[in-house]
């Protein structure tokens, strides 16, 4: 078993200056925190792999394709891979877990 508590990988990924910090990966998926201030923008590109948001904190639109949603705590949103995919209208301090299947390369 690997056993993980937010805080502690909030910590770790504030210490390493980086909006995101991959914490587990295996042989078909992995999984990511991260992390999007007030105001910011995002600034990913379409991945190669299907991946899955669930939203710890804050508030924020997406963009999926075509298709924009809102989003907060307890939001859970699907992209699959190579569609286009933002967050923005950040109006709070976004914290978001990802799961990319398979693992993200």
């Amino acid at each position: 078993m690997k056993a993980f508590r937010l805080d502690e990988l909030e910590a770790e990924r504030a210490a390493n200056d980086g909006a995101y910090l991959q914490f587990l990966r295996e042989r078909n998926m992995s999984v990511g925190l991260y992390a999007l201030d007030a105001g910011t923008a995002d600034p990913q590109q379409p991945h190669t792999q299907d991946e899955v948001y669930f939203v710890v904190s804050g508030r924020a639109a997406i963009t999926v394709g075509m298709e924009t949603t809102q989003v907060a705590r307890g939001s859970v949103v699907y992209v699959p891979a190579g569609v286009a995919h933002k967050f923005h209208h950040i109006s709070e301090d976004l914290r978001v877990l990802v799961v990319f299947s398979p693992p993200e390369s």
